[in-house]
């Protein structure tokens, strides 16, 4: 079996920018198709026709593609080369159960409002730069949930990538529209950050003493969200009285084939998102995957072609385009720079519990992950910051208020292989 190995860092980067690549033409047949589905449905039955009908058709060809992807060539299956941790298909555990749950039901939140916007506004580069927002509502969420509190050059960066993005998004007709606007901030940035921090979960997440792999979890999310999303066309229909089931089965069936090519392009661009969320934070990763605002141009001129898109003609216009790319190139590198990883290795006083003495550590913000080891240390502790200040200030100064620590010893990473 052929490995390369790769620096872990820039294989993170490269996961990431490929699936903001792929993720740039999915938007532009979602375009195309809502575009299409317009002029048989309404707006609001579009984004739940279409909403219900990219999960129905995409489970099938998920499944068919990871039956696919499970296929051993020269002892190695096929998805492999994707996530070297795939192993095949397998049937989810329980503890996998509560994330795939959430997951399914912020993403089935996200997709119908998202469908709903781009049923309002066509242009691919219009909508996906509202995505970017996400990153704001990340580190808030990490700030407490994981109890990793944004530096400040976090919320530089971020700040810099969301303001890019939104300069990016008025730039085709000079205008803002309030609606799918609305839409994006209240609807589908919220359901999005639900969906990303507990697929980066279940990335995490080891089963069986193995990492889980992110085209199974891909799969089982489709599986989720299509229940979710039937759930809500069902209660929809109870309440107002409207036909969307029926209306969303006839969609899946007429735009089979379109849906089917858009779903299958979409499952790798997640595959990849999902692998690249389980090796770094879901606000760098979406960061980084802002990039998809410099994709989408090329893909909005393309698919000008099909549908009517309205290409702007004043320089004012593409200088705020321009200005709005550049400053999202930046923040991504703002954030590419700023990241340190270390190892601490402690040794802990005579007689000390061990298994207390973690929990101390483990309850210091920056600490990743906490290990008891043989040797001449007791503890090996990882920790990722965004600055050397930082880990120190922080990190080191809470090891010093520990009274069981007899010593300690401080060791940045300066590069990191992954085989892949």
């Amino acid at each position: 079996m052929i490995s390369i190995r790769v620096r872990r860092k820039y294989l993170f980067y490269a996961v990431a920018i490929s699936s903001s690549i792929i993720a740039s033409i999915t938007v532009g047949f979602d375009a195309i198709i809502t575009s299409e589905m317009s002029k048989f449905y309404s707006p609001d039955e579009v984004s739940w026709v279409y909403g219900f009908s990219a999960f129905f058709v995409g489970l099938v060809i998920s499944l068919i593609i990871s039956l696919i992807l499970s296929v051993k060539v020269k002892g190695r299956r096929l998805g492999s080369f994707i996530d070297p941790t795939f192993n095949g298909l397998k049937m989810i555990k329980k503890e996998e159960l509560k994330y795939h749950l959430l997951a399914g039901a912020g993403n089935a939140i996200t997709t119908v409002g998202y469908f709903y916007a781009l049923s309002l506004m066509t242009d691919p580069s219009a909508v996906i730069p509202f995505f970017r927002v996400v990153i704001l509502y990340l580190l808030m969420v990490e700030m407490i949930a994981e109890k990793n509190a944004p530096t400040l050059i976090e919320i530089q960066s971020s700040v810099i990538v969301t303001l890019g993005a939104i300069l990016g998004s008025i730039s085709i007709s000079g205008e803002i529209e309030i609606v799918p606007l609305a839409v994006m901030f209240l609807v589908v940035n919220p359901g999005w950050v639900l969906f990303s921090i507990n697929q980066r979960k279940l990335k995490l997440l080891k089963l069986d003493g193995k990492t889980n792999d992110s085209i199974n979890i891909r799969l089982w999310n489709v599986f989720f969200t299509l229940v979710f999303i039937t759930i809500f066309i069902l209660v929809q229909d109870w309440i107002s009285g409207t036909s969307y089931f029926s209306k969303s089965l006839e969609g899946s069936i007429d735009f089979f084939w379109l849906v089917a090519i858009s779903m299958g392009i979409t499952f790798f661009s997640y595959v990849l998102y999902i692998r690249a969320l389980g090796m770094g934070k879901a606000s760098v990763t979406e960061a980084v995957r802002a990039s998809i605002v410099i994709f989408s141009i090329p893909v909005t001129f393309v698919i000008s072609h099909f549908i009517p898109i309205p290409i702007p003609q004043s320089s004012v216009l593409w200088l705020i385009k321009i200005i709005g790319i550049i400053l999202v190139v930046l923040g991504i590198v703002s954030f590419a720079l700023s990241q340190i990883t270390a190892y601490i290795f402690i040794r802990a006083k005579p007689g000390v519990s061990i298994s207390d003495l973690i929990e101390k550590i483990w309850k210091i913000r920056g600490v990743e992950s906490v290990a008891a080891v043989a040797g001449k240390c007791d503890i090996i502790a990882k920790v990722r910051t965004r600055t050397l200040l930082k880990g120190y200030e922080r990190i080191i100064r809470k090891l010093e208020s520990i009274p069981e620590i007899g010593y300690f010893e401080w060791k940045s990473v300066l590069k990191e292989w992954e085989n892949v």
